[in-house]
């Protein structure tokens, strides 16, 4: 969600009208609540690649900083902080339709676990570059739609801001590209760990930059 065309919904001001919706979906048999707005991804309903993402990710059992990162309105984070409350769970996203949808989305499913739980507007790891956050967990849906290049510019990033056994976890689909990222990262990251954690309906789920 880098580029600033306002007609993205990767764009910080998207400039399409706005019209409120509310969506709600059982994710990880949990029934959720997600207010959405036109101009954020998938705002009439959520995007399979990121239900078959949080049905099949990895959530750490034990207390872990966790980074939904391009978060649009918050389901993949939300769920994250649900599943697990003692954690410490990070929102950004560089849309601000979609941060406040992220906010109103804590409000609706998060109420007693508020305290921990950071929405924060800016461009990928921007608005955190001097907090000297390391995180167990990296989550992302990428914006592949605007191309690969600015996700692999984010793969190059993410190391930085793992702890020594965090995990990079993402979902691509098959049509978009996801054999030429794994060959990509093998090539580039010969020392490093990844493994598709599924493939299904079209989509793989990936992890990596973990010790196995």
């Amino acid at each position: 969600m880098m580029e600033n065309n306002s007609n993205h919904y990767y764009s910080k001001f998207p400039d399409a009208n706005v019209k409120i919706h509310t969506i709600s979906e059982s994710l990880r048999r949990h029934l959720y609540i997600f207010k959405t707005i036109t101009g954020v991804f998938s705002y009439k309903r959520l995007d399979l690649g990121t239900k078959v993402f949080i049905e099949n990710i990895y959530i750490p059992e034990e207390t872990s900083n966790l980074l939904d990162l391009g978060c649009g309105y918050g389901p993949i984070g939300i769920v994250l902080s649900y599943e697990s409350p003692q954690s410490s769970v990070y929102l950004i996203d560089i849309n601000k339709r979609a941060v406040w949808c992220t906010r109103e989305n804590v409000k609706l499913n998060l109420q007693e676990r508020k305290k921990n739980i950071y929405s924060l507007s800016g461009n990928y790891f921007e608005p955190i570059k001097n907090k000297h956050l390391k995180f167990d967990g990296i989550y992302m849906n990428p914006p592949l739609r605007q191309g690969r290049k600015e996700f692999l510019k984010v793969m190059h990033d993410i190391s930085s801001y793992l702890k020594t056994n965090g995990s990079f976890q993402f979902v691509i689909k098959k049509k978009m590209g996801a054999a030429y990222i794994l060959k990509y990262f093998k090539d580039t990251f010969p020392d490093e760990n990844i493994e598709i954690i599924c493939k299904r309906s079209g989509y793989w789920v990936f992890k990596c930059f973990h010790q196995l």
